[in-house]
């Protein structure tokens, strides 16, 4: 099955190079698609000058600012794999995790696999309230969907492109992960979780998700769970 990676960017010039060579080392990805989301401090130029010196990646400009999810949703329209993993270019994420996300999906045991960064994987120690926020929103999540996931809000998710193709996705920002998981469990879609590592950036290093995000995502949850 043919994997394609679809990397969102926004002001990331410190990492995105770093993270396009870490998916590149794992040797797993056939299509790398990365979409820059008007990005102002550089990252763009950089961008467009070393993607034509990687095999397989391609680069889709956003003129301007629109979000996270509408970067997402770009890539998973310029999609060609048979599989589609999103991946961000903060460094949070290891591409290293990327075999133990496929095993259930090889096996036919999934539609989708959920990177869970809350099962026991090696993590960096910090952003505790930013823990506490994700986990009552994976709870909220599990009591109006019926679901035991462990990591709603994780940025690691891989499914198969017919399933996240067919999909009707609306979320410009950061609430991409509280709409893809209510419309996939109303539709009774096979996900498992995998325990991934995680080394969080605080605010200070450039993370860019806060309380307002939050707030969308508890709308989300509730909105999604009534309309589609």
């Amino acid at each position: 099955m043919m994997l394609s990676v679809v990397i969102p960017v926004y002001n990331e010039r410190g990492t995105v190079e770093e993270i396009l060579a870490r998916v590149q080392a794992v040797n797993l990805a056939e299509e790398i698609i990365i979409v820059d989301d008007g990005s102002n401090d550089g990252t763009r130029e950089l961008l467009q000058e070393i993607v034509p010196h990687h095999k397989n990646a391609q680069l889709i400009l956003h003129e301007k600012n629109q979000g996270k999810g509408a970067a997402v949703r770009s890539g998973i329209t310029a999609a060609g794999g048979d599989l589609i993993l999103i991946q961000d270019a903060d460094l949070e994420y290891d591409p290293r995790d990327y075999p133990a996300l496929l095993v259930p999906i090889e096996e036919g045991k999934a539609d989708v696999v959920y990177g869970s960064r809350f099962l026991g994987a090696p993590r960096r120690v910090t952003m505790f309230w930013h823990m506490v926020a994700n986990k009552l929103l994976t709870l909220m999540t599990n009591i109006l969907y019926n679901s035991i996931l462990t990591d709603m809000e994780t940025g690691y998710k891989l499914f198969r492109s017919e399933v996240i193709k067919s999909i009707p996705l609306r979320a410009r920002r950061f609430d991409f992960e509280p709409e893809i998981t209510a419309k996939l469990l109303k539709r009774n879609a096979r996900i498992f979780e995998v325990p991934i590592s995680f080394n969080p950036r605080e605010y200070s290093e450039g993370k860019k998700i806060g309380l307002k995000d939050a707030f969308q995502a508890v709308w989300a949850l509730i909105k999604y769970r009534f309309v589609d």
